[in-house]
């Protein structure tokens, strides 16, 4: 087999989608799993829509997600410049060739003219049915030509799509798919500036790269027609690569494609880390901020859209790139499932190092004003570890540990505190005081040993002490979140509770 090299080619033009970093895992994982070449290419030639940052952006995204390219504009590598701004001149001469060969024209159109062209017909494509009466050099003379071009004139070149033909492309994922010539337009393959268009430049870069794999999402199918062409008019079909179109990533109700305003509309990240856009509308927070372990993402994500056929869910990234094969990318849409993401998340969360996982936590719990000592952290990450499916969680499922508690709990209390439980409770502080070492096993046996001697369930006894605690029935185990807050915490919250208690029953009889 030939060395597999497979290329992830975005544009920086804002925040990378969740749909884009699984074209790159996709990538990645083939390559991977060949021995291959894993390419990182930014297809900047759009500079209308460039966005400052952008491309910083991808590379951040693709390190935190740990899809570390083998040549890219950060490695460099054989086949560069990886940025195709900065291989402006490796396009014209390509883009000449055409014309040269019958398969380009240079068209003089102006965009006023072409939109004239739109309002009369708003199903107006630039074709074979129009080319011949439009400003082009296909409908003029060669002196007509050389004066246009020797004056400086602005011009776009085309590609010459025949008629009345068949383009056939057979895809890995798709099976064979086929297109009209006559449904297809003539489309610009460099522009007035001298840059080239994504058709051009993605064709010219894939074989000069030596591209043999082209992954990428199936919005890019119907490009696939002028690639063949192309690949055609400048004699390189023996080289083209094979082609396998991705199913879209679609709305968590499986209707439409998963967008970047679902995120904010259902409150769930679909960018992989955050993007500060220039208005609040167009900043975003990613699967990072929201807490989760890239490898857990990394491992949701090849799930959508491809499945190794068998029982297996959890993968590390070596494990998916043996199990990883093209044919088994499946053709429908892939819905969207963030519970499911959480629960890969909590999964890896909890087989997880106890002292890494405080670590990973930690920058979340400094969001909030806290900065907890290590052993402080590590205990309570012991002790919320199975409580929480993201990093953020750790913080707003465990905030009782960090801040005194405000709000409690008002049904249970009118159930559980009755006449009698402000002497009860208030004995079993003084008991809880007196223990020399404030430990959840010596905490529990004197709560049992005070349950025995006052004829007390449990029920009784501990629902009472968890929301004095926490300020609910949520929460961990009580004598470990005990022995967690210490005995001077503890004691501070059974008085401001337990009073609160007494004036709550007194007023509420």
């Amino acid at each position: 087999m030939k060395n597999i090299r497979v290329r992830f080619a975005p544009s920086p033009t804002g925040a990378l989608h969740i749909g884009g970093i699984r074209t790159a895992l996709y990538n990645y994982l083939l390559a991977r799993k060949t021995g291959g070449t894993f390419i990182l290419r930014i297809e900047d030639t759009d500079q209308l829509r460039y966005v400052p940052g952008a491309e910083e952006y991808i590379l951040e995204a693709l390190a935190w997600c740990g899809l570390q390219p083998d040549e890219g504009p950060l490695q460099g590598g054989d086949y560069g410049p990886y940025r195709q701004s900065e291989r402006k001149a490796i396009y014209a001469d390509y883009a000449q060739q055409l014309v040269a060969a019958g398969w380009g024209y240079y068209a003089f159109d102006t965009a006023e003219a072409l939109d004239v062209q739109r309002a009369a017909d708003p199903n107006f494509k630039y074709d074979a049915a129009v080319r011949d009466r439009l400003d082009n050099s296909l409908q003029m003379s060669p002196e007509e030509l050389s004066r246009r071009l020797a004056s400086g004139e602005p011009y776009t070149i085309r590609l010459k799509v025949p008629q009345d033909e068949v383009v056939e492309i057979e895809d890995i994922v798709r099976g064979q798919v086929a297109f009209s010539t006559n449904e297809l337009d003539d489309k610009v393959m460099l522009k007035a500036d001298g840059m080239p268009t994504y058709h051009l430049a993605n064709v010219v870069d894939d074989y000069l790269m030596k591209i043999t794999h082209v992954i990428r999402g199936e919005e890019w199918l119907p490009s696939t027609a002028h690639h063949k062409l192309l690949y055609r008019a400048l004699g390189w079909e023996s080289h083209m690569p094979a082609f396998a179109h991705l199913p879209l990533i679609l709305k968590p109700s499986g209707q439409g494609k998963l967008s970047k305003r679902d995120g904010a509309k259902f409150g769930f990240p679909v960018f992989p880390i955050g993007w500060q856009g220039d208005t609040a509308e167009d900043s975003f927070q990613g699967f990072r901020e929201f807490g989760f372990d890239p490898a857990a993402m990394i491992n949701f994500l090849a799930f959508l859209g491809w499945n190794p056929g068998t029982e297996q869910e959890i993968f590390s990234i070596d494990q998916l790139a043996q199990a990883f094969s093209l044919e088994k990318i499946g053709k429908g849409g892939a819905r969207f499932d963030y519970d499911k993401a959480r629960w890969f998340n909590q999964q890896y969360i909890m087989a997880s190092d106890d002292e890494q996982l405080a670590s990973a936590i930690r920058p979340f719990i400094e969001a909030q004003g806290h900065r907890p000592d290590d052993d402080f952290l590590l205990r309570f990450t012991r002790l919320m570890k199975e409580r929480m499916a993201t990093y953020a969680e750790s913080y707003t499922n465990g905030r009782f540990c960090f801040e005194a508690v405000d709000s409690y709990d008002e049904k249970t209390i009118a159930k559980k505190w009755h006449a009698g439980s402000e002497a009860l409770f208030s004995s079993l502080r003084e008991q809880l005081l007196q223990l020399p070492v404030y430990e959840a096993q010596h905490i529990q046996a004197c709560v049992e040993g005070f349950m025995q001697a006052n004829s007390l369930k449990t029920g009784d006894v501990l629902p009472v002490l968890r929301i004095a605690l926490t300020g609910s029935m949520q929460g961990p185990a009580v004598f470990e979140l005990m022995a967690l807050l210490g005995k001077k915490e503890v004691d501070q919250r059974f008085s401001q509770a337990f009073n609160l208690f007494v004036n709550f029953v007194a007023t509420n009889k």
